[in-house]
């Protein structure tokens, strides 16, 4: 039989100061600090690296904020019941 891992990650957050949903990390990756995880833009551009053990992203670049729309990321990490090297990508939103 195959085995299916299944990384489960925030589809979107808003980064408005409430709160709740401020940042965006892989919360599911927390205890992998040496895992790594890339924000891209559409057009991929890297626009942060993340520690999944950090704060997450703000939905900034450069200190100005990005708009409201679908982001890219890429995430290394090792499998914890193979102790394999894995990747995910994929994408969410950023509300504001």
């Amino acid at each position: 039989s195959k085995v299916i891992n299944v990384l489960n990650y925030p589809k979107f957050f808003t980064p408005n100061n409430d709160g709740y949903n401020d940042t965006w990390n892989i919360f599911a990756l927390k205890e992998q600090p040496e895992a790594k995880i890339y924000i891209f833009d559409r057009q991929g551009k890297l626009l942060k690296q993340l520690s999944p053990a950090g704060e997450g992203w703000d939905g900034t670049f450069n200190n100005s904020q990005l708009p409201s729309t679908d982001y890219w990321f890429k995430a290394e990490y090792i499998e914890p019941n193979t102790g394999l090297q894995k990747e995910a990508i994929g994408h969410f939103t950023l509300k504001r």
